[in-house]
C-alpha cells in the first residue's frame, strides 16, 4: 500500500499535491525527504486521526461505506457500491468522496477506491456500527445467514424482548454484555444465543452478525439515518440591530466590570498559592469589593492575565508575606487610556486564544482538591478550537439566528463528530462566555462578533506587515455600535455627578479622584463627598482646582452646596502637617495639639510633645496619617522642606506578559502559504529525483557510498575515481559521482565535468541545468554513464 500510495503522489501534479499539503499542513512538518518519505507521513496514525477529525457527519458514513464494500482479496470497491450503500444520495455521495480524496484518505478511481492503512488503525473496528461477518465469528451464525429464507423466519419467530435486543444492537454498536457472564434460560439473550441471532465472542461479550444488522436496518438503510445536510435552527430570528444593540451594552459592561476588577487587585494584591492560583477566599474577597459573582470575576481574571493585563511580581513586603503576589501589569496603565471599543477587543482577542478553562475554576481535581483561579490545573490545549467551532457555527448562520444551546451542540456534532464528542460542557461554556463578554447577544452571534471569529494570526504568511489593513478592523465593528464617548457631566443639587454616557479617559481619571461612583452602566452616577473631596486634595488638586474643574465639565450650574463643601474641606484641609522624626506632627493651633495629647484614640501613638506647636511619635509617618484620619483629623503630609507630600503613590505593576496570539486552527501546524507550498512540493519532488537517481546509480557507485550490493567486496580506488573523471572531462561524457556530502551523507550524482582543479571538480547536472562543487578529497567513485 505505501508504494502504491508513493506511485499515486507522484502522479499527482504539482498544484494538486500542494493542495493536499494546504488541507493537511502537518504532513510538512518537518517536510519530508521525497515522496516516499511523505506517504509513509500520509498514513501514519496521528495524521490519518487528524484528517478525520475535520470530516463531517455525512462523510464520515461515505467513509464507513468503502470500508464495509471493500473486496476482501485486494481491498478495493467502487463508487457505484458505495452509492448503493448510501441509498442514491449521488450528488452527497461524489461531494463526500471528492473530499476524502482531496485529503488523501480514499485514493484510486472510481472503479477501483481503496482505503489508506491508517484509517483503520483510528477508526472504530465496527464501521456504521455494524459487527463483523458471520463468517468471521461462527460457523452456525454463517449457515443462518448464508439462508436467507430461515434467517427471516428466525426473525419473525423472535419473541418482542429478543426482537427488542435486536433492535438495540442494530442501531450500533453492535456489542453486548452478559449479566454475570451467563444468561438464563428464560431470557430473550439466550433465545438469541441459541439460534443464532447473536454470537458469544469471549467471556461476557457477544456480538451482532453484520449480515443480521443489514437485514434488521432495511428501513433506515445500511448506514443507518442519514444526515446529508447539518440539522436545521428553528428558534426564531432576532432583528441584527436589537442583537448588535444588546452585544454592545454588555461589551461596555464587561469592560467597566473587568476595570472594577484589575483596580481592586491594584489597591490590595492577592497572595499566590503555593501550589499555584488564587486562594478562594482573595477571590472571595474581589467579588465582594466589585460586586461580581465568583465565575464571572473567575473568567475575568483568567482574560485578564491571559491578555497581559495582570501577571505576578516578587514583593518583600510585610503587609503582603509571600514571595509573588498577582496585581496589574505595566500594560494595565495603557490599556485604561484607550478607547472603549479597543478595551473590549483588548479583552475578547485573549478570551479566544487563551489556553485555559474559566468554567472549570470552583470545581474538583481527580485527586478531589479544588480548582483555583490562574491554577495550572485549569490549563486545557484544546480551549481556544472549542472557542472557534462554536463561533464558526454561529457565523455560518443567518445573521440574526439565535439557536438554543442544544441545537448548537447538535450542529457540532455533524460538523466535526469526532472532535465534538465528549466536549458538551465546554461548548455549552463558550456559550455562556460569549454572552458575558457581550460576542452574542439575546442569543445570537453580533456582527462585530463574526469579524472576531474571522480573525487570523497572520504573522508567518505576513511577517512584515504589509496584508495587515486587509484584516477587518474589530474595535472599528464594534465602535459604531457604542455611544460616543462624553466629556461633560450634570452636577445635581445634591451633589450627584450625572454623566451621560461613557466618559473619556480623562474625564474617567478626574471623577475617580473627585467622586464616589453609585452606579455604573450606558450613565454613571457619581456623588462628591467630604471624603473625595479630600482624596482630590492629597492628590494634589487645589479648592481653585476643584471649582474649576465642575465648572469646566458641568453642562448644569454647579450647585451652591458644592461649592461650599469644596471650600469647608479645603479649608481644613493641611491644618495639621505631619513629617518623619519616627514622624512628627506640628501645627500653629496649639489648642488642636493639646486636643491630641488628650484624645485617648491616639494613645497608642505614644505622642510627645516638644515644642508648643510640634509632637513627635516614633511609629513611622504612614501609620501617624493612618490613626489621624481614622481619628477624624485633617493631616497632610509634608516633606522636610515644609511641602506637602502629594499622597497618590506610584501603583506596584507586574511585569507586561506576551499574550497568546491566534491562529486558524490552535490545534495544529500553520496555515500553509502559496508561495511557500510551492517551494515545499519544489523541495519535495527535487528529493524524490534525487533518490531516484541515487537506485539508478552504476553499482561500484552505491559499493561506494556504502549500500549493500550482492557480489562486491571492493570499491574503486581514489586514483581510479579521478582517472574516470578526466576522461570524462576530456571526452565530454556524463559520469556517475558517488560522494560525501558536508553533513557526513553518501550521496550520488549523474553529472557532465566542466573542470577540475584547485582540489575541486566543477560538474554540470544536465537535469536541473545548475553547476555543482565537489571537493576531491570527498569523492569516493566515479563510473562513466552507460
Amino acid at each position: 500500500m505505501a508504494t502504491t500510495l508513493a506511485d499515486h503522489l507522484r502522479a499527482m501534479p504539482d498544484h494538486a499535491l500542494a493542495a493536499l499539503l494546504q488541507l493537511r499542513p502537518d504532513l510538512v512538518m518537518p517536510v519530508p525527504s521525497d515522496v516516499s518519505a511523505l506517504a509513509v507521513r500520509a498514513q501514519s496514525r496521528v495524521s490519518v486521526a487528524r484528517a478525520l477529525d475535520g470530516l463531517d457527519q455525512f462523510t464520515l458514513q461515505v467513509l464507513d461505506a468503502v470500508r464495509l464494500t471493500r473486496d476482501p482479496d485486494d481491498g478495493t470497491t467502487s463508487f457505484d457500491a458505495v452509492l448503493a450503500m448510501a441509498k442514491g444520495e449521488t450528488a452527497a455521495v461524489r461531494a463526500a468522496l471528492g473530499r476524502l480524496r482531496e485529503l488523501l484518505l480514499v485514493p484510486g478511481p472510481d472503479d477501483a477506491l481503496h482505503v489508506v492503512a491508517g484509517v483503520d488503525e483510528v477508526s472504530s473496528p465496527y464501521p456504521a456500527g455494524l459487527g463483523r461477518p458471520a463468517a468471521e465469528l461462527d460457523s452456525a451464525a454463517a449457515a443462518l445467514c448464508a439462508d436467507p429464507a430461515r434467517l427471516r423466519r428466525t426473525l419473525l419467530a423472535a419473541p418482542p424482548a429478543a426482537r427488542a435486543v435486536l433492535d438495540r444492537l442494530a442501531a450500533g454498536p453492535p456489542l453486548g454484555t452478559l449479566t454475570n457472564g451467563t444468561a438464563a434460560a428464560d431470557s430473550p439473550v439466550r433465545w438469541l444465543l441459541d439460534n443464532g441471532l447473536l454470537v458469544r465472542t469471549s467471556g461476557e461479550a457477544m456480538e451482532l452478525p453484520r449480515e443480521i444488522g443489514l437485514l434488521l436496518r432495511r428501513d433506515s438503510g445500511p448506514l443507518g439515518p442519514l444526515q446529508v445536510l447539518p440539522p436545521a435552527v428553528t428558534s426564531p430570528a432576532r432583528e441584527v440591530k436589537s442583537v448588535d444593540s444588546a452585544g454592545a451594552g454588555q461589551a461596555m459592561e464587561v469592560v467597566r466590570q473587568a476595570e472594577a476588577l484589575l483596580a481592586a487587585l491594584d489597591a490590595e494584591p492577592v497572595t499566590m498559592l503555593r501550589s499555584g492560583g488564587l486562594g478562594v477566599r482573595d477571590l472571595r474577597r474581589l467579588t465582594k469589593a466589585t460586586g461580581l459573582d465568583e465565575p464571572v470575576a473567575a473568567l475575568l481574571l483568567e482574560v485578564a492575565y491571559a491578555g497581559g493585563l495582570a501577571g505576578e511580581a516578587e514583593t518583600s513586603a510585610a503587609r503582603v508575606g509571600a514571595e509573588l503576589v498577582f496585581l496589574p501589569t505595566a500594560a494595565y496603565d495603557t490599556w485604561r487610556a484607550l478607547p472603549l471599543a479597543r478595551r473590549w477587543e483588548r479583552l475578547a482577542t485573549a478570551w479566544l486564544a487563551m489556553t485555559r478553562q474559566a468554567g472549570l475554576i470552583g470545581q474538583r481535581d481527580e485527586r478531589d482538591r479544588p480548582i483555583n483561579a490562574l491554577a495550572s490545573e485549569a490549563e486545557r490545549a484544546g480551549a481556544p478550537a472549542a472557542r472557534r467551532a462554536v463561533l464558526e457555527v454561529l457565523a455560518e448562520l443567518e445573521p440574526g439566528t439565535a439557536p438554543t444551546a442544544d441545537e448548537v451542540l447538535a450542529l457540532l456534532a455533524w460538523r466535526a463528530p469526532r472532535r465534538a464528542k465528549g466536549r458538551e460542557a465546554i461548548h455549552r461554556e463558550v456559550l455562556g462566555d460569549a454572552t458575558l463578554l457581550g460576542v452574542t447577544g439575546l442569543g445570537a452571534l453580533t456582527s462585530y462578533g463574526r469579524v472576531l471569529g474571522m480573525r487570523q494570526d497572520t504573522s508567518d504568511d505576513d511577517p512584515l506587515g504589509v496584508r495587515a489593513d486587509e484584516e477587518p478592523d474589530l474595535a472599528a465593528a464594534l465602535d459604531g455600535l457604542l455611544p460616543a464617548p462624553v466629556d461633560h457631566v450634570l452636577v445635581q443639587a445634591d451633589l450627584t455627578v450625572v454623566v451621560p454616557g461613557p466618559p473619556e479617559p480623562a474625564l474617567a481619571a478626574e471623577l475617580e479622584l473627585a467622586a464616589e461612583q453609585e452606579s455604573a452602566g450606558g450613565a454613571s452616577v457619581h456623588r462628591v463627598t467630604e471624603a473625595s473631596v479630600r482624596r482630590a486634595l492629597d492628590a494634589g488638586y487645589t479648592a481653585d482646582d476643584l471649582h474649576a474643574l465642575f465648572r469646566r465639565r458641568s453642562r448644569t450650574p454647579v450647585p451652591q452646596g458644592l461649592t461650599y463643601l469644596v471650600d469647608d474641606v479645603a479649608r481644613k484641609h493641611g491644618g495639621l502637617r505631619a513629617g518623619g522624626a519616627g514622624a512628627y506632627v506640628r501645627s500653629d493651633d496649639e489648642a488642636l495639639l493639646v486636643q491630641l495629647l488628650a484624645d485617648k484614640r491616639l494613645a497608642a501613638l505614644t505622642l510627645r510633645r516638644l515644642a508648643p506647636t510640634v509632637l513627635v511619635t516614633p511609629y513611622q509617618v504612614g501609620r501617624l496619617l493612618t490613626a489621624l484620619r481614622e481619628a477624624g483629623y485633617p493631616p497632610v503630609h509634608e516633606d522636610a522642606s515644609g511641602a506637602a507630600v502629594i499622597s497618590r503613590g506610584k501603583s506596584r505593576r507586574a511585569p507586561v506578559r506576551t499574550t497568546a496570539g491566534l491562529r486558524t486552527d490552535p490545534l495544529g501546524p500553520p496555515p500553509l502559504t502559496p508561495p511557500r507550498l510551492a517551494g515545499i512540493v519544489e523541495q519535495i519532488r527535487r528529493g524524490d529525483a534525487a533518490a531516484w537517481v541515487a537506485r539508478r546509480a552504476p553499482v561500484t557507485v552505491r559499493a561506494a557510498n556504502g549500500h549493500g550490493v550482492e557480489g562486491l567486496t571492493a570499491v574503486q580506488a581514489h586514483s581510479q575515481a579521478l582517472a574516470v573523471l578526466q576522461q570524462a572531462l576530456r571526452d565530454k561524457a556524463l559520469v556517475w559521482v558517488g560522494y560525501v556530502d558536508a553533513h557526513g551523507a553518501t550521496a550520488s550524482r549523474l553529472v557532465r565535468p566542466v573542470s577540475i582543479g584547485g582540489g575541486y571538480l566543477r560538474a554540470e547536472d544536465e537535469r536541473t541545468e545548475m553547476l555543482h562543487t565537489f571537493a576531491l578529497h570527498r569523492i569516493t567513485a566515479a563510473v562513466l554513464d552507460d
